[in-house]
């Protein structure tokens, strides 16, 4: 991995002021080299360049970690990371929040297999890949993400059956998707929609966080 591409993940850690330590963010360039290692076979993603990568891959998952561990305080917290691809961004929380238990749920095989041989070949115990249809899964988790996933409604009615009691759902979007925050379910509530800026990316970002409400 270039070193560009450390000086410029190094950065973007400074920039959204995140506390990771040099084991941290040695992982995260490993696993960005384990993503352009493995996308000829897998087809994980359609970027090549690792400049790319880096500001459209890694930092805009880092930007998840803040408002995540706002949200669990640091706690010990069960996350499932819906049709997660290459592990974007449940690899990302894995490496930065070892407090967390993260699963990485796809459809397709090789992508839940790639994301099982980064837990083994970087050593998270905390990280998982599995292959199946998210609404076939009932385990609970405190928190269910996605980023670029799918509209809004589809994503908390496909995750809804892996939803822990108390539970709540962190969509990362682009720009402030409305018509979707109206589309949703009456029983789920928006409760809170936060900005997010990537470094050296000038794009609209946000997090939108949704919870079951009683009608």
């Amino acid at each position: 991995m270039n070193v560009n591409l450390g000086a410029g993940l190094r950065a973007g850690v400074q920039a959204l002021g995140l506390p990771l330590s040099d084991a941290q963010i040695q992982h995260l360039l490993d696993y960005a080299a384990l993503i352009q290692k493995w996308n000829k076979v897998y087809n994980l993603t359609a970027l090549r360049d690792p400049a790319d990568m880096l500001t459209h891959h890694l930092l805009d998952s880092l930007t998840a970690i803040a408002p995540l561990s706002r949200h669990t305080q640091h706690q010990p917290t069960r996350v499932l990371d819906v049709g997660s691809g290459g592990g974007l961004p449940g690899v990302v929380l894995a490496i930065c929040m070892p407090e967390l238990n993260v699963s990485c749920v796809d459809a397709v095989a090789k992508k839940a297999a790639f994301v099982q041989q980064v837990a083994v070949s970087l050593k998270l115990p905390n990280l998982r890949g599995l292959h199946a249809r998210v609404e076939s899964l009932t385990d609970p988790y405190q928190v269910i993400c996605s980023r670029a996933f799918a509209s809004l409604p589809d994503f908390v009615t496909w995750s809804r059956s892996a939803l822990a009691e108390g539970g709540v759902w962190m969509a990362m979007k682009g720009k402030h998707p409305q018509s979707e925050i109206d589309d949703l379910p009456a029983d789920v509530k928006v409760f809170h929609v936060e900005p997010l800026t990537v470094p050296g990316l000038d794009v609209e970002r946000c997090m939108v966080w949704m919870k079951p409400q009683a009608v």
